[in-house]
Formats: structure tokens, C-alpha cells, sequence
């Protein structure tokens, strides 16, 4: 049977359409193991309504469905691990926790890193985290996994730097803690409403990407406003600033250490 040409053009204009799903069929992890999958969302205020966001989750060794709650950590990746999923997906693992999880890394916690849009992506804003996205996520993540919502962490490099400040001035009082590496923000429409929130921020002295200033900025900003933001600054160290802010048990004994409100574990 013959296919008209307008027909051939539908089929392949759907074709190219990111998949979008109603309603997720669950996530099944494996404890001690990093998977590729993906979460059905709704979004807040945000085109399309409806998305399917691929991620890579990891989950403790000693994981259990009905047993004690564990912390979470949401990483967010820099511009370069951007991406449409499948395979795709695997970009995500090149730096942060999710590498060092890739690798054979246990950790203590639920680790959820997300795949940002690539820029002009179809029907989405690519290139940047959207709040509007990630707290449906989060929604998600906790509904479906045995998470500790007084221990939920936010981390991100570069441009997932940038999401965190973004991120967590959107809901100041669903993190535990947020750590962003060689990041920024608008310090005079956020600061105020962060202060209250645990930061921890990392920059090479040296970056020519995202100039220091960035995070010297807004943590000036939050403590101004009566916070107790942290700044860490790497001397004669350039973009990458996160290895081995990563690579240090301390980052993660502190981070660890807090719930949310404020109190040490």
C-alpha cells in the first residue's frame, strides 16, 4: 500500500517527539548498584506537563523497600553530559559521584543523577536545571524509594552549579544541605531566601570557564543576609574543581551530618 508523502512527514515529525509518559511503572533498583532508568514526571509550571526524565540511580548495598530510610543525594551535571537518555545517558557518569559509583564506589545514600535537556532540545529548555523539574523529581523519587526526607542533599557542577543555587532557592526548605561547584547565581533575588539552608561551595581560584567570582558572589550574599554559607577556593586550580572535592570523605562526612532544619545527624 502506497504511503502518502504527508503521512511519511507525520511519521517521521512523531518520531523525533522526546517520549512522554502518563504515569511511571515504578523504579526497581539494585542494591549496591548504579542503573540507568528513567522517572515519569508531572512538571510545575513547565512545557511539556508531562516528561520522562532519564537518570542513573543508585542505591545502597543494604537497601530495603521496609526497612530504615535512607539519605538522598541529587547530583546535577555540568553543560557536556547533556543528553536525550538511552544512550546518551552514559555522559552523566563521567565526572562526580555517579563516575565514582560506575567505578565500584559504595556510598550510604540513594544516588539520583538526573540528564539535563541538551540545548534547543525539542519542547523542553535545554542547557539548564529547571526547578519546575527536578522538586517534581524529587516528589517522585521519594514516593517511590525508601528515602529520608529530612535527609535530602543537592550537588552540582558547572552548569549544575549554577542549578543548585537555582534550584534551591525555589524550595529553601527541602534540602538538607546543597553543595555547588563552580557555579553562580543572582545573589540579590536569592540570598535572603537561602540563608537558612546549609552551603557549601567549591571554585578553582584559576577557572576561566566560570570565573571564582561566581561563588565568592553569592556566598558573600548569603552570609550578608544572615546565613553561614562555606567557601572552599582551590588555589591555582582551574575548571575542574570537583574532583577532588568529591574525592574528599570530608565533603561527604558534612554533608551527611546535617538533616534538614539545621541539626547534625
Amino acid at each position: 500500500m502506497a504511503i502518502s508523502r504527508r503521512a511519511l512527514v507525520m511519521t517521521l515529525v512523531i518520531a523525533t517527539i522526546p517520549a512522554v509518559l502518563a504515569a511511571g511503572e515504578g523504579l526497581t533498583p539494585k542494591p549496591g548498584e548504579q542503573i540507568e532508568t528513567s522517572v515519569a514526571i508531572e512538571t510545575s509550571d513547565a512545557t511539556p506537563k508531562n516528561v520522562d526524565v532519564p537518570l542513573m540511580l543508585y542505591t545502597p548495598k543494604d537497601y530495603k523497600a521496609d526497612s530504615d530510610a535512607v539519605p538522598l543525594v541529587i547530583f546535577l551535571h555540568g553543560l557536556g553530559e547533556s543528553g536525550a537518555g538511552g544512550d546518551e545517558l552514559k555522559r552523566v557518569a563521567k565526572h562526580g559521584p555517579p563516575k565514582q559509583a560506575a567505578e565500584g564506589k559504595h556510598f550510604p545514600f540513594v544516588l539520583v543523577s538526573p540528564q539535563c535537556p541538551k540545548p534547543g532540545s525539542f519542547g523542553q529548555v535545554g542547557g539548564a536545571w529547571r526547578p519546575e523539574v527536578l522538586l517534581p523529581l524529587v516528589d517522585q523519587i521519594e514516593e517511590e524509594l525508601n528515602v529520608d526526607a529530612d535527609r535530602i542533599y543537592l550537588t552540582g557542577l558547572s552548569m549544575g552549579g549554577f542549578g543548585s543555587w537555582r534550584v534551591v532557592a525555589a524550595a529553601p526548605d527541602r534540602f538538607a544541605a546543597v553543595v555547588p561547584i563552580c557555579g553562580g547565581g543572582n545573589p540579590s533575588s536569592i540570598a535572603s531566601e537561602i540563608a537558612a539552608t546549609p552551603i557549601w561551595a567549591f571554585h578553582g581560584e584559576a577557572d576561566n570557564v566560570v570565573p571564582v567570582a561566581g561563588s565568592r558572589t553569592m556566598v558573600d550574599a548569603v552570609n550578608k543576609a544572615g546565613g553561614n554559607a562555606r567557601l572552599t577556593i582551590y588555589p591555582e586550580v582551574g575548571h575542574d574543581s570537583w574532583t577532588q572535592t568529591y574525592d574528599n570523605p570530608m565533603f561527604y562526612d558534612w554533608l551527611l551530618g546535617l538533616k534538614r532544619g539545621g541539626a547534625s545527624e
